[in-house]
């Protein structure tokens, strides 16, 4: 029996279905149109990642976690491919977050330390433009229940979502990444 992997990675196929060439990763890559012309499926062996369809990780994104891909176009609904990806680190710790209301930290502020289905229904907020990151890695989705389009966080500060591009979106959930996902 072999050793197991300790690291993260993950394996790219040209094809559906893990057919044809193949580039695989263990850390992020900004753009992966240098390995492979196209990407349509992929296997994550171990970890989690946030994949992009557009390079410098820009765009629609979605979270992989250890599991089979096969055609995860169509089980996204994307028109594009991948075209670069982001390793998830393991996190063992606590985890906080403060949501704002308004950008630059404006309006309404709100300290979370676990998962929340609906910023609505907990703090009767409607909109979520800024955020402040100080512990764990987290997922922000479109809508409530952890559903729609989603972005990554770190730790870090986020003052405009509007000018990390996602203008016409609102931020409806969130969701710790747990080492229990990985």
């Amino acid at each position: 029996m072999g050793t197991p992997r300790t690291s993260l990675n993950i394996i790219f196929y040209e094809d559906r279905n893990f057919m044809g060439r193949h580039y695989e990763c263990m850390s992020d890559c900004a753009d992966m149109s240098s390995y492979m012309s196209r990407c349509h499926s992929c296997r994550v062996e171990s970890g989690c990642f946030m994949v992009y369809d557009r390079p410098n990780y820009m765009r629609n994104q979605y979270f992989f976690r250890r599991g089979e891909y096969g055609d995860y176009m169509s089980m996204m609904g994307w028109r594009d491919c991948i075209r670069s990806c982001r390793m998830i680190p393991m996190y063992r710790g606590s985890y906080r977050m403060r949501i704002y209301e308004r950008e630059n930290f404006g309006g309404q502020m709100y300290e979370l330390m676990d998962d929340c289905d609906s910023i609505m229904d907990r703090y009767r907020m409607s909109d979520c433009m800024s955020c402040h990151v100080m512990d764990g890695h987290w997922l922000m989705y479109e809508h409530p229940h952890y559903r729609g389009r989603m972005m990554y966080l770190r730790p870090g500060e986020y003052r405009s979502f509007r000018e990390m591009g996602y203008g016409g979106m609102r931020f409806m959930s969130m969701r710790r990444i747990m080492d229990s996902w990985y």
